[in-house]
């Protein structure tokens, strides 16, 4: 979101780096992949470095896939621990324990792969190089678990680069850069962005939008949250996402509910930034705008159908057995478009998602990922909206449901507590006693 005048010296100390190194006296021009690597880690200068891991980008960015999957192989296989080194260095360890042995343990046992993401940082935009190289590693796991080691690495190494205090909040509205607003309209995860109408109308006056960037990433961002300020709790997705309503006086405004949260660099996968931005939105929303008194999402519920289907195939599922006919006929009735053959369907719909995100666990944790998230931050589950997001997906997925988390500030520390220690699902009464309804 700003000029990078940096961006162009770190060129031309590349550039001079390489003219060093085909200055060197029997300095090859072209080397093998393997040997490119290893001369990036043994070299000594910066320049030269700079070069080097210039050109290691370069090569990889113009490589197949397959070439791809060969390139991270080789990490896995020639850039690991040595295994002698760490069995002697745990033998010295354990003969003498103390700092210095326990020093050359930690030395002995870190792949040299780490430190070669590290210089591969210093290429001009090597922070964006390597970041797209974990996305590409991402897609390749499923199919080649053997490289699990290389990710796990990858991910070591931009979680200390990502971490929070590296972190920049900006507002996201009408005057910020197309470039970065053309990054929304592709990252954009939950509710699709049609086109310019439609994202104006996400950043006028009673609507908000933040998102977190980092230095090394300007026009890039990494997470970005919706929110419309309302005078009272949204029900229902469609009226936020109305190019022609109408534009509410922000100052009015005793809610603001956060209806979409989307994580846009597939490469950060597993490094979570969800938490802090919306308690630091908080916060800023609640001293621009002090008259808010309500923070709540508007979250979907998106393996609701799903789960149900699991349920009514297993034993001992608790439905009765007109529950169950009916939960069964939910794909094949035009129940959707007439209001009365509806109505059987609420209850029991709104019961079983009660019954999803209290009671159905993975672990001691909720089953569903967004209660995970929620939860986990701090917030509780407030209300359970019938119909909220009839679109296509939202049917789909969870018949149309959709779920209000509050985050209320004097108890999101207490609940985010409750939750990691005891597992405690914190909600509503309205919420809690959906369960013992029948």
């Amino acid at each position: 979101m700003r000029a990078r005048p940096l961006s162009r010296i770190w060129e031309s100390i590349a550039d001079r780096g390489r003219e060093i190194l085909l200055a060197r006296r029997g300095e090859r021009h072209r080397r093998d992949l393997d040997q490119l690597c290893a001369d990036l880690l043994a070299e000594p200068g910066e320049a030269a470095a700079m070069a080097l891991a210039r050109e290691l980008v370069g090569r990889y960015e113009a490589m197949s896939g397959d070439e791809r999957r060969s390139f991270f192989a080789l990490l896995g296989e020639g850039f690991s621990p040595d295994v002698d080194q760490v069995n002697r260095a745990a033998e010295s360890y354990r003969a003498a324990p103390g700092s210095e042995t326990l020093l050359g343990l930690s030395q002995a046992v870190e792949p040299p792969r780490q430190e070669l993401i590290r210089r591969l940082n210093m290429a001009p935009h090597g922070t964006a190089a390597i970041v797209a190289m974990r996305g590409d590693l991402l897609r390749l796991l499923p199919a080649h678990p053997e490289l699990e080691p290389v990710d796990v690495d990858f991910e070591h190494i931009l979680r200390s680069w990502f971490n929070r205090g590296f972190l920049e909040l900006h507002r996201i509205d009408w005057k910020t850069p197309a470039l970065v607003l053309e990054k929304l309209f592709e990252y954009e995860a939950v509710h699709e962005i049609r086109g310019w109408e439609d994202m104006r109308r996400r950043l006028e006056a009673d609507r908000r939008c933040f998102a977190f960037f980092h230095p090394a990433l300007p026009d890039e961002p990494l997470i970005f949250v919706e929110i419309a300020l309302l005078e009272s709790l949204a029900g229902a997705i469609q009226p936020l996402l109305d190019t022609d309503s109408p534009t509410g006086d922000p100052e009015r405004a005793r809610t603001a509910v956060f209806y979409s949260i989307s994580n846009c660099q597939k490469g950060l996968r597993g490094i979570s930034f969800g938490s802090f931005l919306i308690k630091q939105v908080v916060t800023e929303l609640a001293e621009e705008l002090p008259r808010l008194k309500t923070f709540a999402t508007l979250s979907p519920v998106p393996a609701l159908r799903t789960w149900l289907a699991v349920e009514l195939a297993g034993e001992g599922h608790g439905w009765s057995s007109e529950e169950v006919e009916l939960l069964r006929a939910l794909d094949t009735t035009g129940w959707r478009r007439n209001p009365v053959a509806a109505e059987p369907f609420e209850e029991v719909l709104v019961r079983a998602c009660a019954r999803y995100l209290l009671a159905a666990k993975t672990g001691r944790e909720p089953l569903d990922p967004v209660a995970r998230f929620h939860l986990g931050n701090g917030a509780s589950i407030e209300r359970i909206n019938w119909l909220a997001n009839p679109s296509p997906k939202g049917l789909e997925q969870s018949a149309g449901i959709m779920v209000n988390y509050a985050y209320r500030l004097r108890q999101i520390e207490r609940n985010h507590e409750a939750y990691v220690s005891r597992g405690r699902v914190v909600a509503s009464a309205a919420v809690r006693v959906l369960l013992r309804r029948k």
